[in-house]
């Protein structure tokens, strides 16, 4: 399978990505969201939205940073499964809701925001919130194009 369009191969195209891959490191560096926590997030953002290429690089991108097997294993059904705390399905139902809009006539109810604002102070929020945002974009732009999953190598974009 070969992905639809490179879009680096537009000048406005690959302008406006470098900006939002510029965006996406922010988000990783200095965060104060624990790395763990991020990569939960964006691996379920990932799934939802079907993008392979993004699957693909969260769970090697988590597995290479010490994320066990299972655990990753089990993201798409963290509801049934026992190996996540509540902070982190705190998280995992705020992607879910923020992932699926359109879904949840109303978007994020409040009982989900109240129960991850539990958990996590306002800035932790805020890089919560933006990091769902931010995987949302990737997802599309990926998905809209049919980038493959599969050859991404952990580390590859620095």
């Amino acid at each position: 399978m070969e992905a639809r369009l490179n879009l680096m191969e537009s000048p406005h195209a690959a302008k406006a990505l470098k900006h939002i891959v510029s965006a996406g490191k922010a988000l990783v560096s200095d965060s104060a969201l624990p790395p763990v926590t991020r990569e939960l997030v964006m691996l379920r953002a990932s799934q939802i939205n079907g993008c392979g290429f993004c699957v693909d690089m969260h769970t090697k991108d988590a597995a290479h940073a010490g994320e066990t097997p299972t655990r990753l294993h089990l993201v798409a059904a963290w509801r049934e499964a026992r190996v996540f705390t509540d902070a982190e399905r705190a998280a995992l139902e705020l992607t879910e809701q923020g992932t699926r809009i359109a879904d949840a006539a109303g978007g994020v109810t409040d009982e989900v925001w109240a129960n991850a604002a539990k958990h996590y102070d306002e800035d932790q929020l805020a890089t919560l919130v933006t990091v769902i945002a931010f995987m949302n974009t990737a997802n599309r732009l990926n998905v809209i194009i049919r980038q493959p999953g599969g050859d991404y190598q952990p580390g590859q974009f620095g």
